[in-house]
């Protein structure tokens, strides 16, 4: 179990570091070809999801790995997937259902790194 963690783990906070870095860096300019669902959003809020990314991405990795409150990784790992039920939400509401298939499998990955982040406590 330990070893299905750290990889479920690590593929997640590598693609959250990613999209999360590129919407707390990037302007909505270069975003939008990528994320067209940034013009309808505030940048503000846009730079807050990726700052709540990132911060699960590390959710994910640094307790576990220290050892400090790891029960963080669930809290992580959770609220990464209530991300993904957002973005479900923003994606079905923009009438873009057939592209939430990303979203559901990053849901699932999340809530199988809940899961797993509890049976290692």
């Amino acid at each position: 179990m330990d070893i299905a963690y750290w990889i479920v783990a690590a593929l997640l906070a590598a693609f959250y570091l990613y999209a999360g870095g590129k919407k707390v860096l990037q302007s909505q300019e270069r975003l939008r070809p990528m994320m067209g669902w940034v013009d309808r959003v505030p940048m503000p809020a846009v730079r807050l999801i990726g700052t709540l990314e990132v911060l699960g991405a590390a959710g994910l990795i640094l307790p576990p790995l220290t050892g400090i409150a790891p029960w963080l990784a669930v809290a992580a790992a959770t609220g990464l997937g209530l991300v993904q039920c957002g973005g479900i939400v923003l994606h079905v509401s923009r009438g873009e259902a057939r592209s939430i298939g990303l979203n559901i499998a990053l849901q699932v990955a999340a809530a199988a790194g809940a899961w797993l982040a509890t049976v290692r406590l």
